[in-house]
């Protein structure tokens, strides 16, 4: 039997299982952090800080307690978070460590042939040599290795010290032991990950497993495609393959689409949602998303539950723009209701608001106004900066 579940439930489901309905106010801690970022899965990360990077902002958005150097000791003191590729760069719990060893195997088999074909002979000479350059004489920076025959042109043209370090950390024989000014500082993988995360193995069947049964635990409810797309660690065959031997664990949903149409078959968990009473209503407050925010990460999936068509900007030539460069989602409650273009200018000491916008049908009424200065003034707090400037004809919804 198919289960029917209304638009806004099925928002309500996924904003907790992102963890976006509790308190934001509520005391995090470091151990409070951990299992946010256990329980969402990954926090991708990126060099962009217009405001703040990403990884940091998208935490901020869930608790306003979170404190940087938290994360920075779990990565870098602790150990319990390692950086490695989901969809894309992105901090993970070393918890997870044993699964992404098949990954390692696959980046092995599959990169480094194609990474070989563009450097040509010497390659692997060059990655072992990199590598024995490191377990001898300690972490390293890309910068400090040799720069011989550099090219520029992107970064299929780094000169090969760094195009190894590069690959071996795909590989997962390196990792990112920490940052310095957001450089990776790469040691062997052992020395970086615990030995109790770092030791063991699982079969594939048990991988497979794990990667699509985690992947459904946080989403609540899904595709086989969007199980597949979710760590990015098996593929949409697998994954359709895994729905289909355990038919007999989960039940089929429709979900109503926010804009109307006929429903995607979806799957979840049995007994799903007996416990629908259970799931907290998010805080009507209004907050400001990351552009990678993993609530946004499936573009399409978004859309259809949220009625929000959201791209990013950055590599739009500026005339083509539709909003700008760098533009963020603003979530209010169970809804996403707009977007804002803003820019901390850290000499000036101000967070720039250079536009608003707000969605079709959401009213620009002085309460909802109220509450994104609110919003603005915590994230000027968190960046730093000591005030909101609100730049001419900041409000289009006003225009």
């Amino acid at each position: 039997m198919t289960i029917r579940l209304s638009n806004r439930d099925a928002r309500r489901i996924f904003l907790a299982k992102q963890g976006l309905s509790a308190a934001p106010h509520r005391a995090l801690g470091k151990d409070g952090l951990l299992r946010l970022i256990h329980d969402i899965g990954f926090v991708q990360v990126d060099s962009i800080a217009t405001v703040e990077r990403a990884h940091h902002q998208i935490l901020f958005s869930r608790n306003q307690t979170y404190r940087r150097e938290h994360l920075s000791e779990l990565l870098e003191d602790d150990g319990e978070l390692f950086e490695h590729w989901t969809h894309d760069a992105s901090i993970i719990p070393s918890a997870f460590f044993v699964y992404w060893k098949h990954r390692f195997k696959w980046e092995s088999e599959t990169l480094s042939e194609r990474w070989r074909k563009w450097r040509g002979e010497g390659f692997d000479a060059g990655c072992d040599e990199t590598y024995e350059r490191i377990a001898s004489g300690g972490a390293v920076m890309a910068r400090d290795l040799k720069e011989d025959h550099h090219e520029s042109g992107g970064w299929w043209n780094w000169h090969p010290s760094k195009t190894a370090l590069e690959v071996l950390w795909r590989q997962g024989r390196l990792a990112i032991a920490r940052r310095v000014n957001f450089q990776k500082v790469y040691d062997l993988t052992e020395r970086v990950i615990p030995a109790h995360h770092y030791e063991g193995d699982v079969s594939h069947p048990e991988f497979i497993d794990w990667a699509c049964r985690s992947a459904l635990e946080r989403l609540g409810f899904a595709t086989h495609g969007e199980i597949a797309a979710f760590w990015d660690l098996v593929s949409p065959e697998e994954a359709k393959a895994w729905v289909s031997g355990h038919r007999d664990e989960l039940s089929e949903i429709a979900i109503e689409p926010a804009n109307g149409g006929k429903p995607r078959p979806s799957y979840a968990f049995a007994g799903f949602p007996d416990n629908l009473g259970d799931v907290p209503d998010p805080p009507p407050r209004i907050r400001v998303l990351s552009p990678f925010d993993p609530l946004l990460r499936d573009r399409n999936r978004t859309e259809r539950l949220f009625g929000f068509f959201y791209r990013i900007e950055v590599f739009v030539p500026e005339a083509k723009r539709e909003y700008g460069y760098y533009v963020f989602p603003l979530l209010e409650g169970d809804r996403l209701i707009g977007r804002i273009d803003m820019k901390a200018d850290r000499k000036r000491g101000s967070l720039e608001v250079r536009r608003l916008w707000l969605e079709q049908g959401v009213k620009p009424s002085s309460g909802r106004i109220d509450k994104v200065m609110a919003e603005l003034d915590r994230i000027a707090r968190f960046a730093g900066v000591g005030q909101v400037n609100l730049l001419d004809g900041w409000n289009a919804a006003l225009s």
